[in-house]
């Protein structure tokens, strides 16, 4: 997931193709369904985002009361509306009436807080779960942005990598070299500087120890004089989440592949190509396109099917978009890597969003 921000942009506004009273309002690369005459290009006006909760008043306020999605009806969720995707929620709440919205855009406030909103936490499955002990030491995942929200994070010509991004749950992977200590988490818990203890019934560990993640880190370690090898996978199968890409999450044949490697050497960490590294030691996400950076073609690649199980079984959820050469994005304040979503992946019917 990426980080939740409720901010004022500018927008631009285009008609809707196949309704006379609705109008569509342009976020980045995102379109959100509005009533005609609301907005008009080059006004400011408040997003929020998917996977965002509201709260009661505002989600009253909004007129979407029974609209959303969740048990409670109160998350952001992509929607059709007239046969047009509609990805988050464009408004002017009560609470900044007095707010220059403009100049909040150009600040990039954030008004999260002020209007109560919060980040939808998938639930954690059993077989997720488990028995926990601090873990300061653990090279967490980072939160990947949103190529339709940020679409200058790379420019365009820039020589990139695109990975099939799988629909399963991140299993994070540190090897310490210096005593031989393993660490195992997922991204929810490794966000806390948590790790699960070794526990056979545990999705993540059965992954380690079924693919042999801990012994690829050590010797990766070694080869990389590193203090600290940090190994990222997606595990994957009937269990984990809907899509399943033919493995099965419960039995010996859950899915496992590597899609991103960090190491601290020399006090630094530093990210590196996962599949120069462990191409012939673990498996990896498969790599769609290696070019120039395009953002049609970005978007052409994340939808279609998946790719993983060589038969096509079911929709691609997307793809990560990667430098070919690591940088630092002055648009995240991080890394440079982002991730464009299928449409059909987000409107899918019966989905499971487990982290």
């Amino acid at each position: 997931m990426s980080t939740l921000r409720v901010t004022a942009e500018v927008l631009t506004v285009h008609a809707h193709p196949r309704a006379d009273a609705l109008e569509l309002a342009q976020v980045g690369l995102y379109r959100a369904v509005v009533a005609k005459g609301a907005y008009r290009t080059g006004e400011a006006a408040v997003y929020i985002p998917e996977q965002a909760v509201l709260p009661a008043a505002l989600i009253e306020e909004l007129g979407l009361t029974g609209r959303l999605a969740g048990g409670n009806r109160d998350r952001v969720k992509a929607v059709r509306l007239r046969g047009e995707l509609s990805q988050g929620i464009v408004c002017r709440p009560k609470a900044l009436a007095g707010v220059d919205l403009a100049r909040a855009a150009a600040e990039r406030t954030d008004f999260a807080d002020l209007l109560g909103i919060t980040k939808w936490v998938p639930p954690i499955p059993p077989m997720m779960g488990g028995e926990v002990e601090p873990a300061p030491g653990l090279l967490p995942w980072v939160d990947i942005e949103n190529i339709h929200r940020h679409p200058d994070i790379f420019a365009a010509g820039e020589p990139v990598v695109l990975t099939e991004k799988l629909h399963g749950s991140a299993c994070l992977l540190t090897h310490h070299a210096e005593d031989g200590r393993v660490q195992v988490s997922s991204k929810g818990f490794g966000a806390r500087s948590l790790a699960l203890k070794e526990d056979p019934r545990n999705l993540y560990w059965r992954a380690v120890r079924g693919h042999g993640v801990a012994e690829a880190a050590a010797r990766l370690a070694e080869r990389l004089g590193a203090r600290r090898v940090g190994v990222f996978g997606e595990v994957y199968g009937a269990g984990v989440q809907d899509l399943t890409y033919g493995a099965d999450g419960r039995r010996d044949t859950l899915g496992y592949a590597v899609f991103d490697v960090a190491a601290e050497i020399d006090g630094t960490v530093r990210w590196l190509d996962a599949a120069e590294l462990l191409g012939d030691e673990l498996p990896l996400v498969p790599r769609l396109y290696e070019g120039p950076y395009d953002v049609e073609k970005v978007l052409e690649f994340a939808s279609g099917r998946e790719t993983v199980s060589g038969r096509e079984l079911h929709l691609r959820e997307g793809v990560v978009i990667r430098p070919a050469v690591e940088r630092h994005s002055p648009v995240t304040g991080g890394r440079a890597i982002a991730k464009a979503v299928s449409p059909a992946y987000l409107t899918r019917k019966g989905g499971t969003e487990y982290e």
